[in-house]
């Protein structure tokens, strides 16, 4: 709880900003920084996914979100496997922050959030990227970078570094 401006206390406001983060990309900080802005608490929690192979590590994947979410105090980096409502459920976070790129985000990430209102009474707030990322992926962002492509302004300068010696070319 935080203090109100009549002497009582407000209710700490918290969102969740959940995804693989394969690498993180600038749009994925622009949605982060832009919920930082909304929220007096976010978290922005690494999913685990045992089937899926990922480019970097789930502990590489958060140890760069760390970096990269420095300059916001109230976010705090986590992961999680299972349902984003268990977590969220677990946690007291009564809202999902997702960034929608295109129309055909929105027809998956919809379905998704009336499921979890359904299953959890889990809101989520659907946040339009900033057009300069609308196109940014982070598979993009490996498959370019895995064929000596310029990812510069793709990825935060830790995350460039680390993704060239991970995915860039051998030569």
């Amino acid at each position: 709880m935080k203090p109100s401006a009549e002497g009582g206390t407000d209710q700490v406001r918290r969102a969740l900003c959940p995804g693989s983060f394969d690498p993180v990309t600038n749009g994925h900080i622009d949605i982060i920084g832009r919920a930082a802005n909304l929220y007096d608490e976010v978290t922005v929690a690494v999913f685990v996914n045992q089937s899926k192979s990922s480019l970097f590590s789930v502990d590489e994947r958060k140890a760069m979100l760390v970096e990269v979410s420095a300059e916001y105090p109230n976010v705090q980096i986590d992961t999680f496997e299972g349902l984003v409502v268990d977590y969220c459920r677990e946690h007291d976070i009564p809202v999902i922050v997702k960034g929608l790129r295109a129309v055909s985000d929105f027809d998956y990430e919809l379905q998704m959030a009336q499921m979890n209102r359904g299953l959890a009474g889990i809101d989520t707030l659907f946040m339009p990227t900033n057009p300069e990322y609308s196109f940014l992926a982070s598979s993009l962002v490996k498959e370019i970078a895995k064929w000596g492509g310029d990812v510069a302004s793709l990825v935060p300068p830790n995350v460039l570094k680390r993704l060239i010696e991970r995915a860039g070319p051998s030569t």
